[in-house]
């Protein structure tokens, strides 16, 4: 449910490369506990979003703040440590260590560091909760497809953030490994994660999202609950075509 107390906001958020405007005078706000889809064709801005969220890329202009405090201006590493946290479409592990030392690095890096006993303590609980907990001395190379995804949002979660940013975390899963991983992010929803989700998948989208922000050429064209603007004209001519599925 939204409150008035947004966990993240931006206003007139904004980056330009060069001529090209990625993100247009982008606002919108992130109650606590709930889950935003980031929604729109490819090349529309959303993972430039995140990218100005996480402190990957400066905005050019607007601003963005983490329960009220301004986080715009901040290296990445420090909007991490301030409770922002999030995944990348292609999987970033560690390669040299194992499951559990990826897991442990977020824990000891992240928004609440813990050390020794209790970061591993921590990583193995992260684990078992993306089903991962048997694999822990595991060498990320021997792991599946869906399960390096497992281990690098195990690693996320590890950081205990804020505001956990999945960008397209469900891409590229075959069908049976895409509903185990819209049943995961359903537990994290359910246990009050705060999330940004940038997704294609509608079917994950309608069944995971509080809320929408739709974007087309780097500008919002929509928002509202997910039937709200999946039945928008706008959004069906910009993103969905004549086929909400597509």
């Amino acid at each position: 449910m939204r409150t008035d107390a947004p966990v993240l906001s931006l206003r007139g958020a904004t980056k330009r490369f060069g001529g090209l405007v990625a993100v247009n005078d982008l606002d919108f706000d992130v109650a606590e506990h709930e889950v935003m889809g980031l929604i729109g064709p490819n090349g529309s801005g959303k993972s430039t979003t995140l990218n100005l969220i996480s402190g990957a890329l400066p905005p050019t202009s607007g601003g963005i703040a983490l329960r009220g405090t301004p986080i715009e201006n901040l290296p990445a590493q420090e909007i991490a440590r301030k409770g922002v946290a999030r995944t990348f479409q292609l999987v970033r592990l560690l390669p040299s260590m194992s499951v559990l030392d990826n897991v442990r690095a977020g824990a000891v890096f992240g928004h609440r560091r813990r050390w020794g006993a209790e970061a591993e303590t921590h990583a193995l609980r992260m684990l078992k909760l993306v089903g991962l907990d048997r694999r822990a001395h595991a060498h990320t190379g021997e792991l599946t497809y869906i399960d390096t995804k497992r281990v690098e949002l195990a690693r996320v979660l590890a950081s205990d953030p804020e505001v956990l940013l999945l960008d397209e975390w469900l891409a590229g899963l075959n069908p049976t490994e895409l509903e185990e991983g819209i049943a995961l992010i359903r537990r994290l929803r359910d246990d009050g994660r705060t999330i940004v989700l940038v997704e294609h998948v509608m079917d994950a989208i309608r069944s995971l999202c509080d809320a929408c922000v739709v974007m087309s050429s780097g500008a919002k064209i929509a928002e509202g609950t997910p039937d709200e603007v999946l039945s928008d004209p706008e959004v069906i001519r910009a993103y969905l075509g004549d086929d909400d599925d597509a």
